[in-house]
Parts: structure tokens; C-alpha cells; sequence
């Protein structure tokens, strides 16, 4: 007895796996900025380099191990870093030469202290020769304030002390911005030349014993 024929099945092919399926097709977690690469970039922004260099560091490692998105982030956090480094490293050097063509940190008799550069010095010695030049933004000992004319030929020493303050304390009210007598600081000076000079004959110096001044007294109102 004849069989009959079986119905005709179509031919299946077997489904891929699923993880075939998302081949090619970025995961939400490739699809994401690393979060280290952000905050490395917006770390370097503001020149918190050593914190930024970390993150970027952390970043490059984590996309590269997990495909995810921020290299160019993290590279733009190490650029903009290298930049922070260098313009410190030009700041720095500009203020070295600067400091030294001002002669900071150079120790030179006191009559060579040019009006407005301050110093260290011990202001209570019984004679000052020596000072130091120093940086106004810093503590320091004094500061020439001002060159003054005065006749001083035939003086005796006494004299010679009365008509160098008298002509100090008014250049002391121009600069300080408050009369000698009621100033808090304490005045000083050097007779350059017992003769008159075109641009002054006495040094005029103002500091505080014992006290480190910051910054110029031009205008303190001390």
C-alpha cells in the first residue's frame, strides 16, 4: 500500500544567538562620555592641573578598556593642562628676571636704595650700612619713600638732623597720606651729600621696628 506523500515543511534556518544581534551596535554604556573625561576637562579648565591629569589618566584607561566614549575629552583635559604648565613655567620665569633686574635679594650700602624699592634690614642697629633689597609684596623692613633737597653745608650733626626730618616729614604726609606726628610708622633718613644735588640729598626711609610692613605705604593712611 502506497504511502501518502508528507506535507512539504518549510526549511528553518536555527536563530542566532542573541548577543549576535547587537553586534555593531554601541551599548548604553559606549554610547555615555566617561565620566572621568568630563570631570578631567573640567578640572584643566581652571589649572587644577595634578587632579586633571589623574582623571585623564583613569579615563584613557577605563575607555580603552570598555570601548566607551571621552578620549578626545581626556586628551583635551592633557592639552589643556600641558598649557597650564607652561604658562606657569613663563609666569615664573619673567618674575626670576624681573626680580633680578630689580636686585631682590641683592645686599647693597643703604645710600644705594633707589626710591621706591623696599628692603630688610635691622632698623634698630646703632648704625645701618648694609640692607637687603626685597620684594614690596612681601614682609619687609622699610621702603625709600622720597629724594629731598636740603642745605646742609655748615650744620652741625644736630642741625643737620633737624633740617633732614623736617624735610623727610613733608615728603612723609605726600607719601603716607597722614602727618609723621600722627603716624603709627616710624621715619628715617640718610644724608647722601652734605651738598644741594639736582635730584635730592637725603634719603628718605619709612619702616616699623620690630613690625614686618606688606606691601608700599604709598597712601596707607598709617
Amino acid at each position: 500500500m502506497n504511502q501518502p506523500p508528507s506535507e512539504i515543511q518549510p526549511v528553518r534556518q536555527p536563530l542566532p544567538p542573541a548577543e549576535s544581534w547587537l553586534e555593531g551596535v554601541p551599548t548604553p554604556a559606549q554610547q555615555k562620555q566617561d565620566g572621568y573625561a568630563v570631570a578631567a576637562l573640567a578640572t584643566s579648565l581652571p589649572g587644577m592641573v595634578p587632579i586633571a591629569l589623574v582623571l585623564a589618566g583613569i579615563a584613557l584607561r577605563r575607555i580603552k578598556r570598555t570601548g566607551g566614549r571621552g578620549k578626545r575629552l581626556a586628551y583635551g583635559a592633557l592639552l589643556v593642562s600641558l598649557c597650564w604648565v607652561i604658562a606657569t613655567a613663563v609666569a615664573v620665569t619673567l618674575n626670576l628676571i624681573g626680580e633680578h633686574r630689580a636686585g631682590i635679594g641683592r645686599t647693597v650700602p643703604i645710600s644705594q636704595v633707589a626710591v621706591g624699592r623696599c628692603f630688610d634690614a635691622d632698623l634698630d642697629a646703632d648704625a645701618l650700612k648694609l640692607v637687603r633689597i626685597a620684594d614690596c609684596a612681601a614682609p619687609h623692613t622699610g621702603e625709600a619713600y622720597a629724594k629731598v633737597s636740603a642745605a646742609l653745608a655748615g650744620l652741625s650733626v644736630a642741625q643737620t638732623g633737624t633740617v633732614a626730618t623736617q624735610q623727610c616729614a613733608g615728603a612723609f604726609v605726600e607719601f603716607v597720606g597722614k602727618p609723621y606726628e600722627r603716624s603709627e610708622l616710624d621715619m628715617y633718613y640718610v644724608v647722601l651729600e652734605n651738598r644741594d644735588v639736582a635730584d635730592g640729598n637725603v634719603l628718605c626711609l619709612v619702616g616699623m621696628p620690630g613690625t614686618k610692613l606688606t606691601g608700599t605705604m604709598r597712601g596707607s593712611q598709617r
